[in-house]
């Protein structure tokens, strides 16, 4: 169990919120405040429109991860990124716990309500306390899926964010726990993660957050499918399937080059067949690790995307890249320079990622 003091500021902010939300958004302002409605432009019509669920019937969004600047800004790296690349992207993934600390426990941050109004906003929020600034070092304190289902959390944690998430008005995707497979036994069974997420889905409809698109998201490695059986929450409670591969290379200490199709269509099949045939797929995040021996191959790997996602993986409608690098040899996941780069801004101009981002 996890002990926080909350804080005096905490408190005022949670009473502003149960006793007059409204008063407390009427301070356009203040840095921090939330706008009445963030929503920045008429709903896409048309046969290309998303649906009400946010999949795009003539394509997929284009995404990414995109970590912080030591300056803590979201903005600066996320425009410096799409200059790189040479397009905005649709869908910007962020991560958040569940503190009380401001950035990383605070969903909608001031970065991330400016960048939401011409991108598609992925929340993934962990029931853990990161012990260091953005997850740095990837260390944290697991709060316990059973503690998230008895509402012990509510009030402090979830109801606040959630009425937050109310008020930006604009359609968001939200993960709870995402790579939920890789979190147990740690963070409790699956069961007791099912009950999770189903208190936290029926929490924000009893507050009114209609405005949120439910992601279930699981590392997608297939010796842990029997486990992905168990952790799914249902039908009625998951609106989008994600899953989380990689052509990790020599980062693993392998020397098995999977091509983007290898590393994305034997979990992407599996899940079709045995979690959901009618939910629409997330590759939530995908990269793949250098070639050392072979440079131009990470170049390949990219530019295979878009054919392999409109032929083999029709049912992906949007594939956010990881642009950060993981602890050890040879993990640069990144693409911002050279031959990634090159492969990457190559498939992020195909027609098939270039659809009517909703404003609402």
């Amino acid at each position: 169990m996890i002990r926080r003091a909350v804080t005096a500021a905490t408190l005022l902010v949670v009473a502003g919120l149960v006793a007059g939300f409204a008063v407390w958004l009427d301070k356009p302002e203040k840095r921090d405040a939330l706008p009445a409605n963030a929503a920045s432009g008429p709903a896409p019509s048309g046969p290309c429109a998303p649906d009400a669920k946010l999949a795009p019937p003539c394509g997929a969004w284009w995404g990414a991860y995109v970590p912080y600047a030591e300056n803590g800004s979201l903005k600066d790296p996320v425009l410096d990124f799409e200059s790189k690349i040479g397009r905005r992207l649709d869908l910007l993934y962020t991560y958040h716990d569940m503190s009380d600390k401001p950035l990383d426990g605070e969903l909608l941050t001031p970065d991330e309500q400016e960048l939401g109004r011409d991108r598609l906003l992925m929340l993934a929020w962990e029931s853990t306390v990161w012990r260091k600034p953005h997850h740095e070092g990837y260390t944290e304190d697991q709060l316990g899926w059973a503690k998230v289902a008895s509402g012990a959390y509510d009030e402090s944690i979830i109801d606040p964010q959630a009425l937050r998430i109310k008020a930006y008005g604009k359609r968001v995707f939200l993960s709870f726990d995402q790579e939920v497979d890789a979190r147990t036994p740690d963070a409790g069974t699956p069961e007791e993660y099912v009950a999770a997420y189903r208190h936290l889905h029926d929490r924000f409809k009893r507050l009114g957050v209609d405005n949120v698109v439910w992601v279930w998201t699981v590392s997608g490695y297939l010796a842990n499918a029997q486990l992905f059986k168990r952790l799914y929450p249902g039908d009625d409670y998951v609106d989008w399937i994600g899953m989380d591969q990689y052509n990790y290379f020599l980062c693993h200490r392998t020397t098995d080059w999977k091509d983007f199709s290898r590393s994305q269509k034997p979990t992407y099949d599996w899940l079709r067949a045995n979690i959901s045939g009618r939910k629409p797929i997330m590759l939530s995040e995908f990269a793949t690790a250098p070639d050392p021996q072979q440079p131009e191959r990470a170049r390949q790997w990219y530019e295979q995307v878009p054919d392999t996602a409109k032929t083999a993986l029709p049912d992906a409608k949007a594939l956010v890249m990881w642009n950060r690098s993981v602890p050890g040899k040879g993990c640069d996941l990144t693409v911002n320079s050279g031959s990634p780069l090159a492969g990457y801004k190559a498939a992020g101009s195909d027609g098939y990622f270039k659809q009517p981002v909703p404003g609402r």
